[in-house]
């Protein structure tokens, strides 16, 4: 859901930036990089995969604070891709795990 929500919100935020919507583009902006912040602060830190993560994480808030501070869609654009990209990967595992579990529980 937190992915979902960032990407509507960084939606928004080009949409802001198309119509030349300074208050809209920060205030959808700020709630995409508050989404992402949350991501970041729920990281357990004891897996390798999580300080990966975190680095992307920190790279998304960087084009995020770009798109803000400098109306840059560009940079909007690729953080609306990161983030789209991670939330299918997390739903694609999520497949293969109940499909592991299922199978599992059949034998």
């Amino acid at each position: 859901m937190l992915y979902n929500g960032c990407i509507r919100f960084i939606k928004l935020g080009i949409i802001a930036i198309k119509e030349n919507d300074v208050k809209n583009k920060h205030i959808n902006f700020i709630k995409a990089q508050n989404i992402v912040d949350e991501l970041q602060a729920t990281l357990d830190m004891n897996y390798e995969i999580s300080h990966n993560l975190f680095s992307l994480y920190d790279f998304i808030q960087s084009k995020l604070f770009d798109a803000n501070a400098k109306m840059n869609e560009a940079a909007a654009t690729e953080s609306l891709d990161l983030i789209t990209e991670l939330r299918d990967t997390w739903a694609e595992a999520l497949k293969l795990v109940k499909h592991s579990d299922k199978v599992a529980s059949n034998t």
